[in-house]
């Protein structure tokens, strides 16, 4: 029988060069290798006052790349960071085996925004001076992820209000049952239960008081009141292909040569409309002339149209009926899911019960109308619908309506003495050039859509590296700074893998 030496994978004293764990062409090696030798960091000192007092603070450059490669493992937790820097030999390699307090690690991600959107600048400008941004199309798109706030303690005003008044008058109803029974004896494990209900109640309705004081309505862009949420109150409640839920949405600008993202933000909305012009604000820096700007139909209104003319920049920017209108999707209906036979919820078809447009006798070229009952009904005018079309107006006369036999099927109230009211439309008025028809001609061109087809293929690759390679399947923190630097540093762990992917950098050993 073979013999073979023992292997023991357990616990070991071993002298380690932490240096030599940072093996070439590992993303570790290419993050310590851009922190130490690329990336200006003077900017974290700020932070910090200790120059001639105070304790030894914890080096940005080593928190930055324990951060970086724990995203890039999907490790977000700030406790798992520090049990990694105690326990994992490459965390150790990047800390110098040092074990920073998850307090540290949670400060340093949540408190140093404005720091994070410059290492976010100086990695893209790394990126742009390798080569690796070809300018020509950048494809805007987003992601909608839960975020660290309670979907339960989401509504209006109104609502809030109408909580209060429940909390107080259940706290009120308890407070007189203890009163009435002050005098009778009750178990005390029952008694002390009822007390911790009733303090529970009190202080949460003390909480929703103060909260209300503090707070005013929210409001969209069109002035509409938008649901507040009582833990992170900048979030938003958002529906998505799973369901409803309460978060951010992260929007990244993606260059379709190497899908670098160039622009990252996290917004508190679910209303794609409102994220474009600032994301085409925060890539005036490279966005040039022969740029061209994919964006899909969630971001389509008339206003962002607009807007972009007037800057001139060169977009392609999908609407609703897009798919309806290119013929590459007439078989779509074929890859989607058929209804379930046993539970069949659609509407089935109803007969009119009054008489409809088409029972009545039209004729366009002398436009005159018949009805049901043979007479004559008098043209009044043109009518004009909101989608633009025009046609013929027709009335019967109040004392020949009255008459007739048929005027419980004609009328939806033959009580009144108002006659019956049918139009017939032609065709469509011509309407002002819009800039949503000028994109629609631009778009349906066999250019237009040979041009746009590559943006699906160039952003959403992007969020399955975030999403699946890294898990980032929601934001831990609270509030639209803190969810913002957050996001950008997982778009920076994706632009450091391009780096070293396809930069032609001298990675040092």
């Amino acid at each position: 029988m073979a013999r073979y030496k023992d292997v023991d994978s357990g616990t070991k004293l071993l002298a380690v060069d932490l240096g030599l764990q940072l093996l070439p062409g590992t993303f570790e090696h290419a993050l310590s290798h851009l922190i130490d030798h690329e990336l200006d960091l003077s900017h974290f000192d700020a932070h910090y006052r200790n120059d001639d007092t105070g304790s030894k603070a914890y080096p940005p450059a080593m928190l930055l790349k324990v951060v970086l490669f724990a995203y890039s493992q999907g490790i977000v937790s700030s406790r798992a960071i520090e049990r990694a820097c105690r326990d994992h030999v490459t965390f150790m390699a990047l800390s110098g085996d040092s074990t920073p307090h998850f307090t540290t690690i949670a400060d340093f991600v949540s408190g140093r925004e404005k720091d994070i959107v410059q290492v976010f600048s100086a990695v893209l400008a790394i990126c742009l001076r390798q080569g690796l941004i070809g300018q020509e199309m950048f494809a805007i798109d987003g992601v909608k992820l839960p975020s660290n706030a309670s979907k339960g303690k989401s509504g209006t005003r109104a609502e809030f209000q109408r909580q209060l008044a429940k909390l107080e008058a259940a706290a009120a109803a308890m407070l007189q049952r203890h009163r009435e029974q002050d005098n009778k004896p009750i178990e005390p494990d029952l008694h002390s239960k009822e007390q911790q209900r009733l303090e529970s109640l009190q202080r949460e309705a003390s909480n929703l008081k103060q909260w209300l004081a503090r707070h005013p309505d929210r409001k969209g862009p069109s002035g509409s009141i938008r649901k507040s949420n009582r833990t992170d109150n900048e979030s938003a409640k958002m529906a998505t292909s799973k369901g409803v839920i309460q978060g951010y949405t992260g929007v990244a600008a993606v260059d379709a040569r190497h899908q670098v993202i160039v622009e990252a933000q996290a917004h508190g909305t679910g209303s794609e409309q409102e994220l474009l012009l600032p994301m085409v604000e925060g890539m005036k820096e490279v966005i040039k002339e022969r740029s061209l700007l994919t964006v899909d139909a969630g971001y389509h209104s008339e206003k962002n149209l607009q807007a972009l003319e007037a800057q001139g920049i060169d977009a392609l920017v999908a609407d609703n009926e897009l798919r309806r209108r290119d013929e590459r999707f007439a078989t779509q209906s074929r890859h989607q899911q058929g209804a379930d036979p046993l539970h069949d919820k659609s509407h089935k078809e109803k007969h009119a019960a009054l008489y409809e447009p088409a029972d009545f006798t039209y004729d366009p070229e002398n436009r005159t109308c018949i009805c049901p009952a043979g007479k004559a009904l008098q043209r009044s005018g043109t009518h004009q619908d909101k989608r633009g079309y025009v046609g013929d107006r027709f009335r019967g006369s109040d004392k020949q309506c009255q008459q007739c036999p048929l005027r419980k099927r004609c009328l939806r109230n033959p009580d009144k003495p108002a006659g019956r009211q049918v139009t017939f439309f032609r065709d469509k008025a011509p309407a002002p050039q819009s800039a949503t028809a000028r994109m629609k001609r631009k778009i349906d061109s066999p250019e237009g859509r040979r041009r746009y087809g590559r943006r699906f293929a160039t952003v959403e690759p992007v969020f399955a590296n975030i999403r699946h390679n890294k898990r980032l399947n929601r934001f831990t923190l609270r509030g639209r700074r803190k969810v913002d630097a957050q996001w950008k540093l997982y778009c920076i762990v994706h632009n450091i893998e391009k780096l070293m992917n396809y930069g032609n950098m001298t990675w040092k050993t």
